[in-house]
């Protein structure tokens, strides 16, 4: 499975140099919880609705005047396209991560996965495996 499938493409991207509330004037509208920041082609950082409260609020820093460079969060953890979505949700859950931004070759971001989407689509994979189940086990035809 390729992770691009269910993860919101092409991702919300700002600049380190945007403001703040730039970054919520576009992530409100799309209903995103986290942006890419990138700055010539290359992910370099991620900011998020954690970031905005942790960052900005908690420390009352003014959100037309600070940039994101100053309160994105970096290094960040990029994952490739074809990891598997049961390491994925580990890694989420170990690391403490709401959202993950995919690379297809470690520099740039092809999309940014959320928990979220991630536990959509095991809950619909785990209803369509029950169907399957319930479908078997209540078949009528010899041998059944």
């Amino acid at each position: 499975m390729n992770l691009l499938s269910i993860a919101r493409v092409p991702p919300i991207q700002v600049s380190p140099e945007d403001t703040v509330m730039h970054a919520i004037d576009v992530s409100l509208p799309a209903k995103v919880g986290a942006v890419a920041v990138v700055e010539a082609g290359a992910l370099v950082g991620i900011f998020s609705e954690r970031d905005v409260m942790l960052k900005v609020v908690h420390k009352r820093l003014d959100p037309d005047s600070t940039r994101i460079r100053d309160v994105m969060t970096t290094p960040v953890i990029k994952i490739p396209p074809t990891m598997p979505v049961d390491e994925v949700l580990q890694l989420m859950l170990d690391k403490h991560i709401r959202h993950l931004p995919i690379s297809e070759d470690d520099v740039s971001v092809a999309g940014m996965l959320s928990l979220r989407n991630v536990l959509h689509f095991l809950v619909e994979d785990l209803k369509e495996n029950l169907h399957h189940m319930e479908s078997f086990l209540t078949a009528d035809s010899p041998g059944g």
